[in-house]
């Protein structure tokens, strides 16, 4: 439980850097920050997705709220206008608490009002509660006005006479018996029907625009700050001791009687999610951390038709290829959810094309994009890590075996974007204008960080697929495939190491392309040490390590370049031209603490555990920042390290699971320095 006081929640300039996040496993969520002013065109109450996860939808922004006492009214709203916060409803905000889902009290007069917000799983679908706590028999009521935007989630709404303010009041029950009063309207006839189910003793219409809110924080990206909103009547509640006010705002009808039965059932579902991770608690981390690790986890992981995918980050993000796969080990299997693995894998390689996995799935629900080339290599992995979790080889067999084969058939002969295994084994990649390594910014014209030809950390995934598929191979005796690949792997594995070693500055060159050697300091070659199979010797190993240690570790991830470098930034912020020059030119990456502590653990053994909980105790500090109960996507490279970008990020909690679950293995299982990594060399 997270829990802020009066303290924090009365000081905006505080209480505007702690947001909560709502997710119903669509694609769909609800956030806001701890006091109810939306910062953020991305902050609603019901943010649905048409076509799951994509396709998403603003429906229901938020709920201005008034508590009248004896004919007394006093504003629980609070809203940034301009040059203006109006009403103040803060002050009466005595406590805000994360307990799973954000619960809100406010104390006016010396009565005190519970609000709680949670979605239902599986449904586009929030439930607003309001409980009495205190009322000292006064005559006490509450005004709700719903306020509407309707528009995609990634723009603004303005006022327009295109909008139909009817709305209609009918009953909803079960067995033909109505139990419960729903309002429902439809704005515009394109977009979806918006129910409120409610026990409201009385409606009235209003029809009005509330003009020129500001988002503060879409004003510090750039972007458009500035929406209308609209409020199509008004639900009074009559409060008594005990009773409770209920609003459920939803695409399909509900029955309020239902709701108790609803809660439990939510309930229920997280605290059994939180039961199937058996991971123990890091001794330097503080605690409750893994458990609030666990249920983010549960936050990204959403269906995609029939199965299951994972949405990269909340709140602008999709599915994308790349980001699940990394994150799919620490989300799924490090949390005992191998069936969710299982799923989302099935789901992307029925997406596979010309040997490639789709890096991303557009928001409108095009068609899928194609142009990465490390999402399909840490498909392999992914993969991997599954069997060695479940030891089911004739899932990866009936699965899977035939359709990796093919992608290497691809690599081998190209694909998309000049993507083929050169002559020295490597593997080559690259077009003029696209970015298809991970660090992947560009604005118009301008690739930020051009990375073509040899990339250090798509050699690592190259010969760790080679790897893993020879290791397949052997285990389905595929005799030839298993000399094929074992072969290949040799090849790669001495080439990388007689072009990629920067003897000068002991560590791994970024980027090899002919005779150009990038020796810029960057975060790509932990991977060199980290993945399963590995190129590098022990000795090697810890040089890279110890450099990356130098320049680039921070309490928050790791640089994506060393502050000595001429292209540093050390701050994201500013309008797109700004952050995406600086996003992966020193911004640090939160979810690159996961490869950096695999691979301490596997160069050091049990001697490397001290560094590795140490490094996890900054987290347990960020948990209660920014997103609560999340770890955000980036952070500024110089200290205090703000985070920035997304609240949560799927690859960023993922990590550190997948570190923690490893850490929390027997001592006996983890590997002491003499035996480490038997496929090392040179």
């Amino acid at each position: 439980m997270l829990n802020f006081k009066h303290e924090i929640c009365s000081d905006l300039a505080q209480a505007n850097q702690h947001e909560w996040l709502e997710t119903n496993g669509l694609g769909g969520f609800a956030s806001s920050t701890i006091t109810g002013l939306n910062t953020r065109r991305y902050h609603g109450l019901l943010i649905v997705a048409t076509k799951p996860p994509v396709s998403r939808l603003l429906l229901l922004a938020k709920l201005e709220e008034t508590l009248i006492i004896n004919e007394q009214r006093f504003d629980l709203s609070v809203n940034q206008y301009s040059g203006a916060i109006h009403p103040n409803g803060h002050q009466y905000l005595k406590s805000f608490r994360l307990d799973p889902f954000p619960i809100f009290t406010y104390e006016v007069e010396g009565i005190e009002i519970e609000k709680s917000v949670f979605m239902l799983h599986g449904e586009n679908s929030t439930v607003i509660q309001y409980k009495a706590n205190k009322t000292r028999r006064k005559n006490v009521s509450l005004e709700i006005r719903p306020l509407l935007a309707f528009r995609d989630y990634h723009s603004t709404t303005h006022e327009n006479n295109a909008l139909d303010a009817a709305w209609y009041s009918t009953r909803s029950g079960s067995d033909g018996v109505a139990t419960t009063s729903v309002i429902s309207l439809q704005p515009y006839s394109d977009l979806p029907e918006l129910f409120f189910a409610h026990n409201a003793c009385e409606i009235n219409s209003t029809g009005n625009w509330y003009r020129n809110f500001e988002y503060c924080e879409e004003r510090a990206r750039g972007l458009d700050f500035i929406e209308d909103l609209f409020n199509p009547l008004v639900f009074t509640f009559t409060l008594k001791a005990r009773s409770r006010a209920v609003i459920i705002a939803s695409t399909q009808m509900h029955d309020i009687n239902d709701l108790a039965a609803l809660e439990r059932k939510e309930l229920k579902r997280r605290k059994a999610i939180l039961a199937l991770a058996e991971i123990a608690e890091p001794i330097a981390t503080a605690s409750g951390t893994v458990p609030m690790l666990v249920a983010a986890a549960d936050q990204f992981i959403v269906a995609r038709g029939e199965q299951k995918t994972i949405i990269a980050g909340y709140h602008w993000f999709s599915d994308w290829g790349r980001d699940t796969m990394i994150a799919l080990p620490g989300l799924t299997l490090a949390t005992g959810r191998p069936e969710m693995a299982r799923s989302i894998l099935l789901e992307f390689a029925q997406h596979i094309d010309r040997g490639m996995l789709p890096n991303r799935f557009p928001d409108a629900g095009e068609a899928p994009e194609y142009n990465t080339v490390d999402a399909t290599l840490w498909f392999f992995e992914a993969i991997r890590a599954l069997t060695e979790h479940t030891n089911d080889y004739k899932f990866v067999r009936t699965n899977f075996y035939d359709v990796l084969n093919d992608i290497i058939d691809w690599h081998v002969r190209g694909t998309r974007y000049n993507i083929h295994v050169d002559t020295d084994g490597l593997l080559h990649a690259g077009e003029p204008g696209v970015q298809l390594t991970w660090m992947d910014a560009k604005v118009g014209d301008w690739v930020v960080t051009p990375r073509h030809g040899k990339p250090v950390e798509i050699q690592a995934l190259w010969y760790n697929a080679l790897c893993i598929m020879k290791d397949f191979a052997v285990k389905f005796g595929d005799d030839e495939k298993a000399r094929e690949y074992e072969a290949m792997a040799a090849r790669a594995r001495d080439s990388f190491n007689q072009q990629f070693w920067n003897e000068a500055a002991q560590c791994l060159y970024d980027v090899v392309n002919g005779n150009q050697r990038d020796d810029s300091l960057r975060p790509n070659q932990i991977f060199a040490v980290s993945l399963p199979h590995s190129m590098l010797s022990v000795e090697k190993s810890s040089r890279v390590i110890a450099a990356i240690e130098r320049d680039l570790l921070t309490p928050v991830g790791l640089r994506s370049l060393a502050p000595s470098h001429p292209n540093y930034r050390g701050r994201y912020e500013g309008g797109i031209l700004e952050r995406d020059g600086a996003y992966h030119q020193g911004t640090v990456w939160a979810w690159l603490m996961g490869p950096f502590l695999t691979a301490y653990l596997k160069i050091y053994g049990l001697g490397g555990h001290p560094k590795i909980t140490q490094l996890l105790t900054g987290f347990s500090t960020h948990l209660q920042q920014a997103g609560l109960g999340q770890i955000a996507e980036i952070f500024a490279g110089d200290a205090p390290h703000t985070p920035c970008g997304c609240i949560a990020q799927a690859w960023s909690v993922a990590e550190l699971l997948r570190v923690i679950s490893a850490q929390s293995k027997s001592d006996e299982e983890l590997p002491d320095v003499t035996s480490v990594n038997s496929a090392h060399h040179n």
